[in-house]
């Protein structure tokens, strides 16, 4: 399990920013202080120097130390205190130069003494919505959005559609890198597959897996240009191990891109060395089987329905269903 490489070292960057922020901000307003109430800034020395001679007491020892320590700390809160006092008279909060971090549990460090702050796992599964593919629309498709309503007119479709549910569901929810699962998802368009692809990715990534939804066609396209040299960056040709690397990978519309040595090579490429790395894969086609396997080479074909649990969608197109209810 684990967040792309990618979303870790932005999000890391983004604490230290804060961090960095809340720290200067502090200063800039002790500063300013300073030069508004004189006497701020002279408590301020005050209370520096009853610090350092409390380090060097502890540091030197002797007989007298402890209770010289304790002396200097009752001073130190007395000068805290008239600090404070001087602040709220002068119409400023008892706290103006503290330093204000968004999370107090991990003063914006994104690391608590227990590990990883919650807060700093919500800005990595926010990160990894956008950069799943899927930002949008895990706003909307969510297990809990799925109706199986649509699906009535047939009781056969009804039961199939329901065990298509539970099964995905269940996929998602127990989702783990220690087995690979793979699911083939046939059907037409308007038939819930990308609505329950969607669905699954949020859980997913809710659980901090890494996850990659793309269009057959747009996978094409980034090894296109890798190959045929548009003008990648370093940076985006190694992204390009993310389709083999990423937990889950959803590959939706295969079929729809022109088939060639070139693209059936990368998709190919893309199954076998998912399945050897023991990396789950969900793909979707309008494709019925038989016209997958007619489509492909053998190498796919065998693949696809060897590794990977079939899943057929049927029914009435729900867009249409929606269009025609208004």
């Amino acid at each position: 399990m684990g967040y792309s490489s990618e979303n870790v070292k932005k999000i890391k960057e983004l604490y230290e920013n804060k961090y960095k922020k809340a720290q200067d901000e502090a200063f800039a307003r002790r500063a300013e202080l300073w030069e508004a109430i004189p006497e701020v800034r002279e408590l301020d020395r005050a209370i520096y120097s009853l610090g350092l001679e409390g380090v060097k007491t502890t540091v030197g020892g002797g007989e007298n130390a402890p209770k010289r320590i304790i002396e200097l700390k009752e001073q130190s809160l007395e000068l805290q205190k008239a600090r404070a006092d001087l602040l709220i008279s002068k119409g400023y909060p008892a706290d103006y130069t503290s330093v204000h971090y968004e999370c107090d549990k991990c003063n914006d460090t994104g690391y608590t003494e227990s590990g990883m702050c919650d807060c700093m796992k919500r800005a990595l599964i926010l990160a990894s919505y956008e950069s799943s593919g899927l930002g949008r629309l895990m706003k909307q498709q969510t297990f809990e959005s799925f109706s199986l309503d649509y699906y009535r007119q047939s009781a056969e479709n009804y039961e199939k559609m329901k065990h298509n549910f539970e099964y995905i569901k269940s996929f998602a929810e127990n989702f783990s890198t220690e087995k690979c699962e793979n699911i083939a998802m046939f059907g037409g368009t308007g038939l819930g597959k990308t609505h329950l692809s969607t669905a699954a990715a949020k859980t997913i990534i809710d659980k901090g897996f890494d996850v990659l939804y793309v269009s057959t066609l747009g996978m094409i396209s980034d090894f296109e240009k890798e190959r045929f040299g548009s003008g990648y960056s370093d940076t985006e040709v190694d992204n390009l191990g993310r389709y083999y690397d990423c937990d889950l990978l959803i590959l939706d519309d295969v079929g729809t891109e022109v088939t060639n040595q070139f693209t059936v090579s990368v998709l190919y490429n893309v199954i076998n060395t998912r399945l050897s790395k023991g990396r789950s894969t969900v793909i979707s086609t309008n494709l019925t089987p038989s016209e997958l396997r007619a489509r492909y080479w053998d190498r796919i074909a065998s693949r696809i329905f060897g590794e990977y649990i079939p899943l057929v969608f049927e029914g009435k197109d729900i867009r249409m269903q929606k269009l025609n209810k208004k």
